[in-house]
């Protein structure tokens, strides 16, 4: 998986070159305005529609809580007024740390109206993370979730010299707490509605001043090597690549859409704030993140993007669902899914489907795949997005055997989350698209992809080399990742697709070389490999002078559970799962699978379980459970060469801490599993589907 230098059809052979700029086959969207920003827009939606529609809506005890156009507005005034109350001014950052509520979205809005900008927080981030997010952005006012925020807050005070108040806006555990930095959400919009008393007017000027050039909001990048840089996006680099998105795939005012990643992502910052704004849709919130699925189901979203993980998960579901449903019920899904499968794959191609096909189609979709979808609650979706990292091919392809349009989209935190996507009449399950509108795509000498468009961030915040090295002079983005561009003919049907695409090879850092000079990705194999519900996670080694491929890999607690629950088999912990030696087995049996695909010079040869899971508090992974391969090598690196010599197990030793706040070393032995040889035992049940 190189970057060669590969012809495209139709063109003479010296304009032929991947690495000349392609540009979007549609005409770009109009320009943005100077002088558009959300909080306008906000007001634009309130004077239209009032009380009529409902912008938010959470879900609390079961019931949802609507807030209208202009109560939305209102709350926005009150806490806008509130921040200056608390001497927020002007290009100032206010931080929010905590899940998706529509306190989150005021606030956004609020810091906006006064010209300044949010930078949001993770609410899984912990200690370094918190500590370097709010002291590299000078943050004086914190918004948190509850009191698990607030509590993490209050320990890292000390090592916080900027921060002056902390604004939280669940109260439930906080009625007792002292600190006289604390200010409670509702307090903090009764003192704006005090302010407004007094100066009539005036936030309306704050507003009006905006420009489309203002930062609106700082998201960090992914940190897979360092610690997350802050990224500076305008209102008009938001504006401009929801606008480019929507010129593609329309999104009105009717559209159903469940807000439930953090908005700290880009991608949530993506669809909620820069397409919502601008289409005026209603975003609905979950009541809590162990009720996301239920809730997507009684709403039933019409469009979602979700990086691969929450995609995984569902594919996980639905295999632990189908392998634990009853013979005829296997049956049934299996022939369904077959039916799909080659649906999906001749559209790929670009052919149509024959009658006989398509009435075998319907009948699919009645008895097999429909049903699917309504538990995935994806039943009225018409698009759904995957970005952040890659996504397997097989996992792609399964969604669309069950008829879900899933497109993959390529871009970056510096770009504003897209600037490639696949058209709704062109997706083939290995690339990424082409341009959207007003964007523009090289691939450099290297292999290296390089992106322009008005969405290409501001710079990082207080980080002017950083800036300098990400855009050159003339505006181009390098983006980090290696790349080329698959032509029709690649694609195995030149007469019938009728565009080049991008195929995503990895990080150019990461790209690998095997001992036979074969190029590949690592993320394109552990994709394979995480393909199978039982895996969590798979970092492979090679390269560098090492003979074969091999891997470390995380058990999925919850589903090799449910499996050892089934075959009877006792264990205790994590870690004592994980050694078992049918757990070996069954993981074995995913690699095989894995292997049968890829060339002989880079499937897997020897792999170990890993006797706990990779965690973003641990450093191993990033919040959007991208591997930090870097400190994966360096933690583990006496397995990595374990894997490499003639010994079958490796001792490690593993810190405990306990409740009473004790801790004790333990010495655990991680079993080595070669795979030659190795022969997946035989199914025991004849109609379980195995996701193939």
């Amino acid at each position: 998986m190189s970057a060669p230098d590969r012809p495209t059809s139709g063109e003479p052979a010296a304009e032929r070159d991947p690495r000349r700029i392609v540009r979007p086959r549609e005409d770009p969207p109009e320009p943005i305005p100077a002088a558009l920003t959300f909080p306008k827009l906000l007001h634009d939606l309130a004077e239209r529609h009032g009380d009529k529609r409902i912008a938010l809506q959470e879900k609390r005890y079961g019931i949802w809580q609507p807030v209208t156009w202009s109560g939305y507005r209102k709350r926005v005034r009150d806490f806008a007024h509130g921040l200056a109350d608390l001497g927020v001014q002007p290009g100032e950052v206010v931080a929010v740390l905590g899940d998706n509520r529509p306190e989150w979205l005021i606030s956004e809005l609020a810091a906006q109206s006064l010209g300044a900008c949010v930078v949001g927080v993770y609410p899984t981030s912990v200690g370094e993370e918190i500590v370097h997010i709010l002291t590299h952005a000078g943050v004086r006012v914190v918004v948190a979730e509850d009191q698990e925020q607030v509590d993490k807050l209050i320990r890292l005070w000390d090592r916080l010299d900027t921060v002056e108040a902390v604004v939280y806006y669940d109260p439930r555990g906080l009625e007792h707490y002292d600190e006289d930095y604390l200010l409670e959400f509702t307090d903090v919009e009764v003192r704006g509605q005090a302010l407004e008393v007094d100066r009539p007017g005036w936030l309306d000027e704050q507003v009006a001043a905006g420009q489309s050039s203002d930062i609106a909001v700082i998201c960090t990048t992914s940190g897979t090597t360092a610690l997350p840089k802050l990224a500076m996006l305008s209102h008009g680099n938001l504006l401009a690549m929801g606008r480019s998105l929507m010129s593609i795939d329309p999104i009105d005012a009717r559209t159903r859409y469940v807000s439930f990643l953090p908005f700290a992502w880009i991608g949530e910052q993506m669809l909620t704030v820069a397409c919502g704004l601008q289409a005026g849709f209603t975003v609905s919130f979950p009541e809590e993140a162990n009720t996301v699925k239920a809730d997507l189901r009684e709403i039933g979203p019409d469009v979602m993007f979700s990086p691969p993980r929450i995609w995984e998960d569902m594919v996980s579901d639905v295999q632990v669902r189908v392998g634990e449903a009853g013979w005829l019920k296997r049956a049934v899904f299996a022939w369904g899914h077959r039916v799909g499968e080659r649906i999906a794959d001749s559209r790929v191609r670009g052919e149509r489907a024959g009658p006989a096909q398509r009435a075998l189609g319907a009948v699919a979709e009645q008895v097999a795949l429909r049903p699917v979808r309504e538990q995935l609650g994806l039943t009225r979706v018409r698009r759904c997005y995957t970005g952040g990292a890659p996504l397997g091919p097989d996992v792609f392809r399964f969604f669309h055997a069950i008829g879900v349009n899933l497109k993959q989209i390529y871009g970056q935190t510096e770009i504003c989350g897209i600037a490639v996507a696949h058209r709704d009449d062109d997706v083939r399950f290995n690339t990424v698209g082409t341009p959207i509108p007003a964007t523009e795509l090289r691939i450099a000498e290297d292999g290296e992809i390089l992106l322009r468009s008005p969405a290409v961030f501001e710079g990082y915040y207080r980080n002017e080399e950083a800036t300098k090295e990400a855009v050159d002079a003339d505006g181009w983005l390098h983006t980090g990742d290696a790349g080329y561009l698959e032509t029709p003919e690649m694609a195995g049907s030149g007469e019938a697709l009728n565009s080049d695409q991008l195929v995503v090879i990895d990080r150019a850092k990461d790209v690998m070389e095997a001992a036979d000079g074969t190029r590949f990705s690592p993320a394109f194999i552990e994709n394979k490999i995480k393909f199978s519900p039982y895996v969590e996670e798979a970092v492979v080694f090679g390269g560098e002078d090492r003979p074969y491929i091999t891997a470390l890999v995380t058990i999925d607690m919850h589903t090799v559970g449910a499996w050892a629950e089934r075959e009877h088999l006792s264990y205790t912990t994590y870690t004592d799962l994980a050694q078992k030696p049918a757990a070996y087995e069954l993981i074995a049996a995913a690699v095989h699978r894995a292997n049968e695909d890829l060339p002989e010079a880079i499937q897997v040869r020897r792999f170990l379980l890993l006797h706990k899971q990779l965690d973003p508090d641990d450093e191993e992974i990033t919040r959007t459970r991208k591997v930090r391969r870097g400190v994966i090598s360096e933690r583990y690196g006496e397995l990595i060469e374990a894997l490499y010599s003639d010994v079958d197990a490796v001792t490690v030793t593993s810190t405990v801490t306990y409740q009473d706040g004790t801790s004790v070393e333990r010495k655990i032995q991680l079993a080595i599993k070669p795979m030659d040889g190795f022969t997946p035992a035989p199914k025991r049940r004849r109609f379980a589907w195995s996701g193939r």
